[in-house]
């Protein structure tokens, strides 16, 4: 079993959806055609804020981070926010999802930041295993205000 982690290429649209969709039907979000196609031009685009990187496993990818930088004043520099990270339920237990933030950590080092940041549902425990061994949790609550 090889894991590796390198950037979304065009190539992976078909693959990224299906991930994707995963992201968002997880957390009751469907994927719409436009909202798809939205977010991957993003992707794509190398002035765009939005970047993802993917986990291949044994060159098959099955999983994903979508990740940006932000300014974090009070630090006085910058951050990292990841804003949605998913792995194929067939790949979970691999330490897809950990090679992925591992790989995350990396580039925040390189670019110089000062933190990466993400939310995760309360009750998605499965995940917060994982990231209870890789960060600390915050004692922030988080509000929406829709638009």
């Amino acid at each position: 079993m090889t894991l590796t982690v390198r950037a979304l290429s065009v190539t992976d649209r078909d693959r990224w959806r299906e991930l994707y969709e995963g992201y968002c039907d997880f957390y009751s979000k469907p994927l719409s055609d436009e909202r798809a196609e939205i977010v991957f031009t993003w992707l794509m685009d190398a002035d765009h804020e939005l970047e993802c990187i993917v986990a291949e496993l044994d060159g098959q990818v099955v999983g994903l981070a979508h990740f940006r930088e932000f300014a974090r004043p009070i630090a006085g520099g910058r951050a990292m926010f990841l804003d949605d990270l998913f792995t194929a339920p067939e790949a979970r237990g691999t330490g897809a999802a950990t090679t992925l933030i591992e790989a995350l950590r990396e580039i925040g080092k390189e670019r110089g930041l000062v933190m990466i940041r993400w939310l995760t549902a309360d009750d998605n425990v499965a995940a917060q295993r994982v990231y209870d061994k890789l960060a600390s949790k915050t004692n922030m609550l988080t509000y929406d205000l829709e638009l």
